[in-house]
């Protein structure tokens, strides 16, 4: 039996950034675009925007920087807050899911272990 961790970061209730969020925007640099990162995600384009936008509206900053079409193509790049948001979240989160695993292996698993499936 292992703990897992889901988490995300609200503001006033509302999802700032997660790490389903994180994964999108590194899709995006990844992949150079939205639509892409969305099909690698397999997500609809409408709903990877729409996250995107949520993010950016709620931190109050721009997180993607698009291009539109043309000769050359568009195309999409992660803003520096964005590549740092990214930094510092994953940090953030393998730390938590570290002490989530010292506090589980410490408290749950003895109790767990004189229970067998």
């Amino acid at each position: 039996m292992n703990p897992r961790l889901n988490l995300w970061l609200e503001n006033e209730g509302e999802v700032v950034f997660s790490i389903w969020r994180m994964a999108l925007l590194q899709a995006v640099a990844e992949t150079g675009s939205i639509s892409s990162a969305a099909a690698a995600m397999d997500v609809h384009y409408r709903t990877a925007w729409q996250k995107i936008n949520e993010m950016e509206t709620r931190l109050g900053q721009k997180l993607v920087e698009t291009q539109i079409g043309g000769q050359r193509g568009g195309g999409a790049q992660l803003t520096p807050l964005a590549q740092e948001l990214i930094t510092a979240f994953n940090q953030f989160s393998e730390d938590i899911e570290q002490q989530m695993v010292e506090r589980f292996t410490a408290v749950l698993a003895p109790l767990l272990e004189n229970y067998p499936d």
